[in-house]
């Protein structure tokens, strides 16, 4: 692997992180033009539907593309969707060398690589790959395990508390810290809580940044034994679903419906909502990452059945203690602390006066082909 190309593959990846949040359930990806030492091009994949980062970089750099090299950071399609193959475009550009960061999954896109080592151009795969994986994620995990990806997000004292013994939370986190929770709604495709959240916080769910997107807002209520006067049932700034048993009441699904709300009646697991059967609805209706925000009961079930593919817990500069204020995270818990969910790779970020750790369970690079 050669430092240039290190190099010209982070500003690849730079571009392909401006789409993040906006292209599903395409991945997001970045592509750069390079000739004789220097950046002629730029593009990213923006939308679903609209053309790929190597197009966009190809119509900037015109003919100068003769003889260039091309950066991206997923391995250009090879077959006909919504757009054409991008590697008919690189082949007729006249691009000379490409260099991949990961090989794509998907059997229908796959073989870019292979096609255009054949035509006789250079192709170098694997450059910055585990983190052009990072940037995919959603997308790999949605390819090779058939299930979307799941963030598990929680803001918390210092001690682990997510409000003191009598519910009051408002703030345990700075507001730099509540904003960057934000981003993580416009990153995922939807946002999943559940009931006794929407009774206690009565919240919206809605992303408040400026350029901030609405996530699909999911609710767990196995028996339908919310009111619908509750504010996410009125509001109409995002779609919202209803997850229940197979058993929930009819005519609690019909006052739902009535206010726009969408319910998915799902298989039963020890009294609640299957979780696996949600995830494996939720991607069939190309929902490819969802952020779930609580509360603790929610957390526990997914950390329990090992669903949880990232975490990102939030620490605010509060030690609160007492025996009954709720945790993060709840359940039964492990028994020994090797059936603990143990994070491989951690991060911290200060947001002000608060903390971030963010890590993985799932490691993206494991999800490549």
């Amino acid at each position: 692997m050669k430092n240039k190309d290190i190099y010209f593959m982070r500003i690849a990846l730079k571009e392909g992180q401006k789409g993040l949040g906006f292209t599903s359930p395409n991945p997001p990806v970045g592509a750069v033009i390079v000739k004789n030492g220097e950046i002629i091009s730029k593009g990213y994949h923006r939308q679903a539907g609209t053309p790929h980062a190597e197009i966009h970089a190809l119509r900037e750099a015109g003919n100068k593309a003769k003889g260039a090299t091309i950066y991206v950071t997923l391995e250009p399609c090879n077959h006909h969707g919504k757009t054409p193959p991008c590697t008919q475009a690189i082949l007729k550009a006249g691009i000379k060398r490409v260099v991949i960061g990961v090989r794509d999954p998907n059997p229908k896109a796959q073989g870019g690589a292979e096609f255009l080592k054949n035509q006789g151009l250079e192709v170098i795969t694997g450059v910055l790959a585990e983190e052009c994986a990072e940037l995919c994620r959603f997308f790999l995990k949605s390819v090779r395990k058939k299930l979307p990806w799941v963030l598990a997000k929680a803001a918390m004292s210092l001690d682990g508390r997510i409000a003191t013994r009598r519910g009051d939370s408002k703030w345990i986190t700075g507001e730099r810290a509540r904003s960057y929770g934000h981003k993580l709604r416009t990153l995922c495709d939807a946002i999943l809580v559940g009931k006794n959240t929407v009774l206690k916080d009565d919240p919206l769910l809605t992303c408040r940044l400026r350029r901030g997107k609405n996530p699909v807002r999911i609710i767990l209520d196995s028996k339908l034994s919310l009111p619908v006067e509750r504010k996410i049932f009125q509001n109409k700034d995002a779609q919202t679903i209803v997850a229940c048993t197979e058993d929930a009441p009819l005519d609690k699904e019909k006052k739902l419906k009535e206010n726009s709300v969408t319910v998915w009646r799902l298989p039963e697991k020890n009294g609640q909502v299957d979780l696996k059967a949600l995830l494996r609805k939720a991607l069939e209706h190309y929902i490819l990452s969802i952020l779930v925000e609580g509360g603790a009961e929610v957390h526990g079930s997914f950390f329990e059945q090992k669903l949880v593919d990232e975490v990102a817990f939030f620490y605010g500069p509060y030690v609160i203690g007492g025996a009954t204020a709720p945790c993060a995270v709840g359940g039964k818990g492990p028994a020994k602390l090797e059936e603990a969910s143990k994070l491989p790779q951690l991060s911290l970020k200060k947001l002000g006066d608060s903390f971030l750790i963010k890590g993985y369970l799932t490691l993206p690079f494991s999800l490549t082909p």
